[in-house]
């Protein structure tokens, strides 16, 4: 069977018989691949023209929705991703980090759409006052770029490495080009084709590659995204391309890199951490058959648990039982194929010549319902390095499987020091109770880490251990690990966009951002805001309400309500040294005060206040002082219903600026309230 690609619209095989794919379990054919004959240079003009206008036409709430929908249609494919995934080498535990991890980024990202406005844009950050009198002020924009994602994905995760990535580039209203890696191109292949049955995603939004791109970087522009996961050589070797360099196109590297787990000092023998420390280095060793790029392939210890940790961890690893996923009581596969086990066995060898095997063998080791001459099986290989300032190739190699070398350290110090002596990781794990420890050896090791998790007895039971990247916080690392930076919830998704600075008026900006900007043109309507439906509310529509003079028998009777009798509010006397006249009214109060004038008490569409985002006192309030609202419409976000029966509605956030008698602001604030729509369809 050969491999299509998806191009232009249309699936296609490519040119000539193509390169051979195995079964890393039983080592039997499972396809041929080839993209021998498509035109890189046409698809990523087609991305541009069909699948760019498409998404770009949507807005955050629509794309994000159309995540969701693409998700659950997936999980209910998910036993056919599963069927296919073994014959990768890949336990049931693998492919549920590959499958239902990759389509948790679509959910999770899914969820961002609440982050976002109700539009194609993204508005970053506050506006920025560039005049006295505040008629020229400054924001920040971001659109999408007017390009395409192209995806460069390696072996190990044949699924979440593909949704991890698009997942962002769709929500951000940018088409993508997928190129797998091809040894486990098969089990990618499989998704592609329910994701474009689904006919979810628009037209042009998403294309695959079976086999070489060899090429591919020949056509990028500007406004083009590159991603590429694999080995530093390999992606060095791409970043460094003429285009690249060229046309400025945006490049993000995540390479393999030399992760370390740290056993802090008090984590003894009978304490839940080092319990916890044996178990995540042995899931972390053999997970994927080591096949990650966030494994553990440094174990430091303290210099006194070195034989504990050693003879603990041989145990642990003992139990593991290798073979195919399908047979019960297995629980490591094979690697990839057999290019694999020989690249991780020179790498073996190359280690041993300056540090000791503690545990494993390459040749010497038992697979249980295969025969592991035909398949891709490999042991797990534990090092011990007794001296790793001066034999530092565990600080250089990396053996891409089921290998870890155990280093010894002396103190904090030198625990830092180790870590960072890996050139930088994409992640780094310090196993502790000691939270003095753990904060300064964050502190010391952080620059060289794109993440760290502290592992304790406190979050080890939700704990999602040290080698599974999560969509809402970043991926990536400096140095060695490409220097790069994918998910982190918005993070990533402004990384498909363009930021652009905007300058004018506050009523110019108001128009474009969608958001009422402070000093533009406000207009009132003889309708009350809350008697309008969310439709028909309109950005800058403004309630100047009635005026209320505050008495001190407002500030005794708030203070009795509230149980705030803070001296400022209730005793003139202790004012001298304070900023304050006399008696001063409670903020709160005026907050309070502001809604009961500013809020319309008959039953309309407004359902209920839904929240603050944001509020600052900025003047004292003094008996005998009146004070008014500027109540304004300043930005509309539109909710989906949650099934047939929910009440179709959005979410409006409005601006309350409260004045006093001399027109001056002396509270600002931003409330949300919970609209009905007109229209309940």
């Amino acid at each position: 069977m050969q491999l299509e690609n998806y191009a232009l619209g249309r699936w296609i095989k490519g040119e000539g018989e193509g390169q051979a794919l195995y079964n890393s379990i039983n080592g039997e054919l499972v396809a041929t691949a080839t993209s021998k004959g498509l035109d890189f240079g046409e698809m990523m003009d087609y991305a541009r023209k069909i699948g760019g206008p498409a998404l770009r036409k949507l807005t955050f709430q629509e794309r994000g929705l159309m995540l969701k929908k693409l998700a659950f249609h997936l999980m209910e494919k998910k036993d056919i991703f599963y069927k296919v995934s073994w014959a990768t080498g890949a336990t049931k535990a693998d492919s549920w980090v590959d499958i239902e991890g990759g389509i948790g980024n679509l959910f999770s990202n899914a969820s961002l759409r609440r982050q976002f406005p109700d539009l194609p844009y993204y508005i970053d950050g506050d506006s920025v006052k560039l005049s006295k009198e505040g008629t020229f002020i400054g924001h920040h924009i971001c659109t999408p770029k007017r390009g395409v994602a192209i995806h460069i994905n390696a072996f190990n995760f044949p699924v979440w490495g593909m949704l991890e990535k698009i997942a962002v580039n769709l929500l951000a209203g940018v088409p993508a080009i997928v190129k797998p890696a091809t040894a486990t191109s098969f089990l990618t292949e499989v998704v592609v084709k329910e994701i474009i049955a689904s006919q979810i995603l628009p037209e042009g939004s998403l294309q695959l590659i079976c086999g070489s791109a060899n090429g591919i970087l020949e056509s990028v522009t500007s406004e083009d995204v590159v991603t590429f996961t694999g080995s530093a050589s390999t992606g060095k070797m791409l970043k460094a391309h003429p285009k690249i360099v060229e046309e400025s196109v945006p490049f993000n590297l995540e390479a393999d890199s030399l992760n370390a787990m740290v056993l802090g000092e008090d984590s003894k023998p009978g304490t839940s951490e080092f319990d916890l420390f044996i178990k995540e280095a042995t899931r972390e060793m053999t997970t994927k058959a080591g096949q990650k790029c966030t494994a553990v392939r440094r174990i430091l210890v303290p210099v006194n648990l070195v034989e504990d940790v050693q003879i603990a961890l041989g145990q642990r690893l003992s139990t593991v039982i290798i073979g195919d996923p399908n047979v019960e009581g297995v629980r490591m596969g094979a690697l990839a194929n057999k290019d694999q086990v020989k690249e991780v066995s020179g790498k073996v060898q190359e280690l041993s010549k300056t540090q000791e095997i503690v545990f494993g063998n390459l040749d010497d080791f038992d697979v249980k319902g295969a025969d592991k001459n035909k398949g891709a099986f490999i042991s797990p290989i534990l090092f011990l390095n007794s001296d790793p300032f001066k034999y530092t190739d565990c600080h250089n190699i990396e053996a891409f499987g089921p290998v870890s070398t155990i280093i010894p350290y002396n103190n904090l110090e030198e625990a830092i020091e180790l870590a960072r002596m890996g050139k930088g990781s994409l992640c780094c794990s310090v196993v502790t109770a000691d939270d003095d420890f753990a904060r300064d050896f964050v502190i010391g090791a952080a620059s060289m880490h794109g993440r760290i998790l502290i592992l304790n007895s406190d979050c080890a039971k939700e704990s999602t251990g040290h080698g599974s990247p999560l969509p809402m916080l970043i991926h990536g690392g400096p140095g060695r690990a490409g220097g790069g930076e994918e998910m982190g919830g918005k993070r990533a998704v402004l990384h498909y966009m363009q930021r652009t600075a905007i300058q004018g008026s506050p009523t110019t900006l108001t128009h474009i951002t969608q958001q009422y900007q402070y000093g533009g043109k406000q207009w009132e309507d003889n309708i009350h805001p809350f008697r309008k439906h969310f439709e028909e509310l309109k950005i800058g529509e403004t309630y100047i309400t009635a005026k209320h003079t505050v008495t001190e028998s407002d500030i005794t009777n708030f203070a009795n309500v509230s149980g705030d009798n803070f001296y400022a509010h209730m005793d003139a006397t202790s004012l001298d040294g304070t900023i304050f006249e006399g008696r001063v009214a409670h903020g709160y109060f005026i907050l309070s005060k502001a809604a009961g004038l500013f809020v319309d008490a008959r039953k309309g569409p407004v359902l209920l206040n839904y929240g603050l985002d944001e509020c600052r006192f900025v003047k004292p309030v003094y008996p005998g002082m009146t004070i008014g609202v500027k109540f304004t419409c300043k930005e509309k976000i539109s909710q989906e219903k949650r099934d047939e029966d929910d009440i179709a509605k959005g979410i409006v956030r409005w601006l309350v600026d409260v004045y006093d008698q001399t027109g001056e602001t002396v509270a600002i604030a931003t409330i949300l309230t919970m609209v009905k729509k007109l229209n309940q369809e």
